[in-house]
């Protein structure tokens, strides 16, 4: 049965189920409740927005989306949740696409008080490890994650709400670039993905290579990505990587992934590696015992990589104050000089960029990441899950 009470503010009819203990009132906004007392959250079993209502609520139609959520359905209850009128902390509005009030201040460089007014088909996750107590600690990537950041935001009008940044840095927990936090946002990227979504994933760290006991690698080596917890809980492996993003992707969805570290030259395992000094896609899909799945589910992943597999990736301070990651540094650059440049654009510009400070050599760092001044040995990769014009093809996100 529907019932059709009037908005206390701006007295608009509204229509919604009777079972309905709460409802945002779409032209006001104003939430209608009939038991305001003990509240708790539910998420919007359509679009997965997040909203306040009472504990004891059995259903809720979604403003944006007109979806019903009950407590049998996708919704997810928590009784700790805060309350309309106090501030939300940054894991609230970045874990979930919600609509928290205006009022609510963010305390993250990571975000901005604006807040999203439907779903955004732009989303990015960016992570920078320091590993700032190990003696193999980085200086550059923090620098990288806020030049990326700023990057999206200026450039390609990503929401800054839509951005979701884990680094040492961040105060909240969820948000610390463990294997745990980084594979859940990597879930969080690509969960419910439509066609015209655009996802971006960046990580700059350390990343390493171990035996291949699938077979499904060329060179006999799986590349793998370190999280600050690497020692412990292990590194992300260049498969799961491609179960997490690239198998997911529908017809109309991209991903765009920008990897700073050392042997990420196919850390997503996808299709074909563009080889820049003959011009060419190459398969990287070799015969394996098993038949091993390297595609998408219609979308399309393209891969920006720091460099080829059997090379180590730079920080350096030779392009301006303070610690940068080269290709990072490079790729930025050249997008920014260069609105319309092309995808084999920006590998050229990155190369040219490369070889101006590539002078001379110096000793290597412990952790197989080389922290240089001058010489720089390292060749920018783009790989994707289809073959396209390299030069004819716009860079856009």
């Amino acid at each position: 049965m529907d019932a059709k009470p009037k908005c206390g503010t701006c007295r608009r009819g509204i229509l919604f189920p009777t079972s309905t203990t709460v409802y945002r009132c779409r032209k006001c906004q104003t939430i209608i409740c009939s038991r305001p007392n003990e509240q708790a959250k539910i998420n919007c079993s359509g679009c997965g927005g997040e909203f306040i209502v009472p504990i004891k609520t059995t259903a809720y139609r979604c403003s944006i989306c007109q979806a019903v959520t009950t407590t049998s359905g996708h919704g997810q209850w928590s009784s700790d949740s805060p309350i309309p009128g106090q501030k939300l902390k940054l894991g609230s509005i970045l874990f979930k696409h919600n609509r928290p009030d205006k009022s609510h201040q963010l305390s993250s460089s990571s975000t901005g008080s604006s807040t999203l007014s439907s779903r955004c088909n732009k989303r990015a996750v960016l992570c920078g490890v320091t590993y700032k107590k190990r003696r193999y600690k980085l200086k550059g990537t923090i620098n990288d994650v806020m030049n990326m950041r700023e990057m999206l935001v200026k450039i390609f009008d990503f929401p800054k709400e839509s951005i979701r940044i884990l680094t040492e840095e961040e105060k909240d927990q969820r948000l610390v670039p463990t294997k745990k936090n980084i594979l859940e946002s990597l879930k969080w990227l690509v969960e419910g993905c439509r066609p015209g979504d655009s996802l971006v994933f960046y990580f700059s760290g350390h990343g390493l290579q171990q035996p291949d006991l699938k077979e499904d690698e060329l060179d006999g080596f799986d590349e793998t990505l370190c999280p600050v917890d690497f020692v412990r809980e292990g590194m992300i492996i260049d498969n799961e990587l491609n179960s997490i993003l690239v198998w997911p992707l529908k017809n109309g969805v991209t991903l765009h992934a920008i990897v700073d570290a050392c042997h990420s030259g196919t850390i997503l395992d996808l299709a074909y590696v563009y080889k820049l000094e003959n011009h060419e896609w190459e398969d990287n899909k070799p015969p394996a015992k098993v038949p091993m799945r390297k595609h998408t589910s219609g979308g399309l992943a393209i891969s920006f990589s720091a460099c080829e597999d059997n090379q180590i990736a730079v920080d350096t301070t030779a392009f301006r104050k303070g610690m940068h990651g080269v290709m990072t540094y490079l790729f930025i650059k050249a997008i920014k000089e260069n609105p319309d440049i092309t995808y084999g654009g920006i590998l050229e510009k990155v190369q040219e960029g490369i070889a101006v400070v590539n002078q001379k050599s110096c000793n290597p760092r412990i952790f197989r990441r080389r922290r240089h001044r001058h010489y720089i040995s390292q060749d920018a990769i783009l790989s994707s899950s289809e073959k396209f014009d390299v030069f004819k093809r716009t860079f856009a996100l």
